[in-house]
């Protein structure tokens, strides 16, 4: 029985919860995780805290030997040794494609946290700009092309990592990749990250008779390489337009939501949601730094995503 629309989830954790807390007394032996970007930021936290708890995981990263080298840290810390590393860059859709056929048996969790954040206009060689091509179209080909092995799991879950960025821009379909409108970085951001929640919508709605749900999320503020492209100063006003005050989090404690929607059995069966600091967010009021869009949850534009997303990966 798949959930989409009730109560709002809250659970007994909050932002200052880590993913050692939302894990204690959950047993993942026997399941199969993936993590992409699981070799930096809150990546490695989510991954090692899977680990800790029994799961088999598998960081699909760019970066080969920086893959590696988190492999051992995490196996020197968890004793776990079924921690494995693969090759994926999201933004080239052959080795989306290659990581999909290299994948053998069931998937049990599906935790899409890699991204890029405010970059530079860039393109791939399709056209597509670049935030778009691998923060939603990349994780689109990998979630869609890894469905075989997420319906054969049973109960299976997908953790679509959003961002509060969201609230800067819904999907503009008209023109999604900037070839008519002025580039501008936080909003082919804020774009691709409402897409992150649309797919969450759209794939539970599809994906219901596989057990299979999809839930986004917003894991905070946390200092980490995905702000490789922004100044000190960039993040003083941004964090002063937010009037935020909070501290920044921890990379445990930013991987808090991710492993909170990846296992708590609160979810079970829950699907097509948006989460921060540990609990189902509340619909955002104008001006405000939290919550989720209304455009975000839309369910006609999660259905129109995922048919522009179809036919753009098959072009």
């Amino acid at each position: 029985m798949i959930m989409t629309a009730s109560t709002p989830i809250t659970t007994p954790f909050s932002a200052e919860s880590t993913a050692a807390d939302v894990l204690e007394g959950i047993d993942l032996a026997g399941r199969r995780v993936i993590v992409t970007g699981g070799a930096s930021g809150i990546g490695v936290e989510t991954a090692r805290a899977l680990a800790g708890a029994g799961a088999e995981v598998t960081l699909a990263v760019r970066n080969l030997d920086a893959g590696e080298r988190t492999a051992n840290d995490i196996i020197a810390t968890t004793g776990n040794k079924q921690i494995f590393v693969a090759p994926l860059d999201l933004a080239d859709q052959a080795s989306v494609a290659s990581f999909v056929t290299s994948w053998d048996g069931p998937l049990h969790i599906l935790v899409n946290n890699a991204g890029v954040m405010a970059s530079p206009e860039t393109r791939t060689p399709e056209g597509w700009e670049l935030q778009f091509a691998t923060n939603h179209l990349g994780h689109f080909a990998l979630t869609t092309g890894l469905h075989p092995a997420l319906a054969a799991a049973g109960g299976a879950r997908v953790v679509s990592v959003s961002s509060s960025a969201h609230l800067r821009s819904p999907v503009v379909f008209e023109d999604i990749h900037f070839q008519n409108r002025a580039y501008e970085p936080w909003a082919a951001y804020g774009q691709s990250k409402t897409a992150n929640v649309l797919l969450a919508v759209e794939a539970t709605k599809r994906w219901a008779n596989d057990g299979v749900t999809v839930n986004a999320l917003m894991p905070g503020g946390i200092r980490t390489n995905l702000q490789r492209y922004i100044t000190e100063e960039d993040l003083d006003r941004l964090r002063a337009q937010s009037r935020s005050s909070a501290a920044w989090k921890t990379t445990e404690q930013g991987a808090a939501t991710s492993v909170l929607v990846a296992t708590s059995p609160l979810l079970e069966g829950v699907g097509g949601r948006y989460f921060e600091d540990c609990n189902e967010a509340e619909p955002n009021q104008p001006g405000a730094p939290r919550g989720v869009a209304a455009y975000a949850l839309d369910p006609e534009a999660a259905a129109r995503l995922w048919q522009v997303s179809v036919e753009t990966l098959a072009a």
